[in-house]
């Protein structure tokens, strides 16, 4: 029988199902994220750095109330918790903005293809901050 603690690191079967659920969370999350990125910057012509902040931040609500619930399974000090949440959710916006700067802005790579190609390392990087940090 394996006893884990807080300090220790989780058995290796529990972090799986923790990241099969956040990476479907973050699913629902990331449509939610483009279609509204798709719609402000397509159809309203919104610049594509303000069109990425709504979206995410709209991505990052989707996500906050799905992974407390179902992922970390933590419902204490919510209000803190999701400044935690959308503070990672924060450099997910300024990693994609600076991909936006070097591969759109830099070398004429279509918005839509930065942003679509930033979701997967923004995605990694989140899961490990938020788990560390948000949800600990």
């Amino acid at each position: 029988m394996t006893v884990t603690t807080d300090t220790a690191p989780a058995p290796a079967p529990r972090i799986t199902r923790q990241l099969l659920r956040y990476t479907l969370i973050g699913g629902s999350g990331v449509a939610v994220d483009l279609v509204v990125f798709l719609l402000l910057h397509n159809l309203t012509g919104m610049n594509e750095q303000f069109a990425n902040a709504l979206s995410t931040t709209l991505g990052i609500v989707n996500n906050f109330a799905l992974n407390a619930r179902f992922t970390f399974e933590r419902r204490d000090r919510l209000v803190v918790r999701f400044l935690r949440f959308y503070a990672v959710g924060l450099t997910g916006i300024a990693l994609t903005n600076l991909l936006f700067l070097a591969f759109t802005d830099g070398l004429g790579i279509d918005a839509n293809l930065v942003k679509a190609g930033s979701l997967p390392l923004v995605l990694a990087l989140q899961f490990v901050l938020n788990r560390k940090w948000s949800f600990a």
